[in-house]
């Protein structure tokens, strides 16, 4: 086995049993022993190298193209077993911290998010074909995190849930607000928002496989004529709403588009106006985004610390009012995605090949770790223009969310009857 990686697996696989099996048919074992075995084999000297020297990026590469196979465990099971042992930084030898420095010096260069860069990145992931995304999300495609109000909920009900969540906070206090949904994915909760606000809703997207979709579901649902989806970019909208919400955009926005961010969201906010970010975020200091995740899953993005959203709003002249932090459940999203997935690996495998479908498998699983042990989280933010626009205490939103969940219950009951 090379070398360095020996010595790297030895350092950071204390707990654990991690058995590596070598081109040569040679196995070496790594950890105490305790816990179930996790088996991978590599497949040729090339991975070896590769791993040792970078293994943010290359563990992930090697395994989408077949340099390394899991024999036990599965690639789950290995994330799961690095980050038991590594904690929240995986890159805890030198060369890696020097490696991560230097990315984080080019980041400037591949978040430089201009709107013509920005409807690229977009396209690169959101117009994929939209079978895939019917392999794994939920029959609504909400894909962003969902709200586990609790343990035994489905994956349809949790998405439910967070739309709730959301309208609960919007304040949706009298009729026709107008309302805008930045980055509105399939368009779920343009819609949503329409029929408990009664409200007209303005979504915009960078997508046209999504915009197609979204504009489809309007026509369908028959209120084509107060939900409108726009292909356009944030920076663009002249038009002033009541309600503003973003919800799993701001990661695409680049580090340094913050300011000019909220500088357009105050222009578009009524002076009475409420908005909602939703947004993944670090609980720890603001950091590189994941390599492999960056380089062929979210080219672009960035995942921000607190510390770097609230300076932009304060300069923006926006009110923070309400902010609430989702633990883990991204990490329950990502493994519901996850399991989905590989459940429908052959149609995956169909729709593209092989190395895609590892490609997906990777990236779900790495995403779980970053929520479930490496600090990665879901900040949603409450902003307003006016210090006074909404009330002071919270008891509005519980009361809402109530309301809408026993809605929501009645209006689903006639479906599971159907089903039932």
């Amino acid at each position: 086995m090379y070398p360095l990686l020996s010595l790297f697996l030895r350092r950071l696989i204390r707990r654990g049993d991690l058995v590596l099996e070598t081109v040569d048919g040679t196995r070496h074992r790594f950890g105490d022993g305790s816990g179930p075995p996790v088996v991978m084999r590599l497949n040729s000297r090339r991975a070896e190298r590769l791993l040792a020297h970078n293994p943010a990026l290359t563990l992930g590469e090697c395994y989408m193209n077949g340099d390394l196979d899991m024999t036990e465990g599965g690639i789950m099971g290995l994330l799961t077993l690095v980050s038991e042992n590594a904690g929240a930084d995986p890159t805890n030898e030198v060369w890696m911290r020097a490696w991560e420095r230097l990315r984080l010096i080019w980041r400037r260069v591949v978040q430089n998010n201009v709107p013509a860069r920005a409807r690229h990145n977009v396209a690169h992931h959101y117009d994929l074909s939209a079978e895939l995304y019917s392999l794994f999300l939920d029959p609504d495609r909400q894909y962003s995190c969902a709200y586990f109000e609790r343990p035994d909920q489905s994956l349809a009900e949790a998405q439910l849930a967070k739309k709730r969540h959301i309208a609960a906070k919007l304040l949706l206090d009298r009729p026709h607000l107008d309302i805008l949904d930045i980055g509105s994915g399939w368009g779920g909760l343009a819609l949503y928002l329409a029929d408990v606000g009664d409200a007209r809703v303005t979504g915009i997207t960078l997508s046209e496989e999504q915009l197609s979709w979204s504009r489809r579901r309007a026509v369908e649902g028959g209120i084509d004529d107060r939900v409108w989806f726009e292909m356009q970019d944030y920076r663009h909208v002249q038009a002033r709403f009541d309600r503003i919400v973003s919800v799993g955009m701001f990661e695409h926005v680049g580090r340094d588009f913050y300011d000019a961010f909220f500088r357009q969201a105050h222009r578009m906010l009524k002076p009475d106006g409420v908005m909602l970010l939703h947004t993944i975020g670090r609980l720890d200091v603001p950091a590189n985004t994941n390599s492999f995740i960056s380089r062929y899953i979210f080219p672009g993005g960035y995942i921000p610390s607190l510390s770097e959203i609230t300076p932009s709003l304060e300069r923006a002249g926006l009110f923070a009012t309400d902010i609430e932090v989702l633990r883990l459940h991204y990490a329950e999203t990502c493994r519901a995605w996850r399991l989905a997935f590989v459940a429908q690996w052959d149609r995956a495998r169909a729709l593209y090949d092989e190395r895609f479908c590892r490609m997906w498998e990777f990236y779900l699983a790495i995403s779980e770790v970053g929520f479930r042990w490496q600090g990665l989280a879901v900040f949603q933010i409450q902003i307003t223009r006016r210090i006074d626009a909404l009330p002071i205490t919270r008891d509005y939103m519980v009361d809402a969310e109530r309301r809408l969940r026993e809605r929501d219950a009645v209006a689903r009951a006639p479906s599971l009857e159907r089903t039932g």
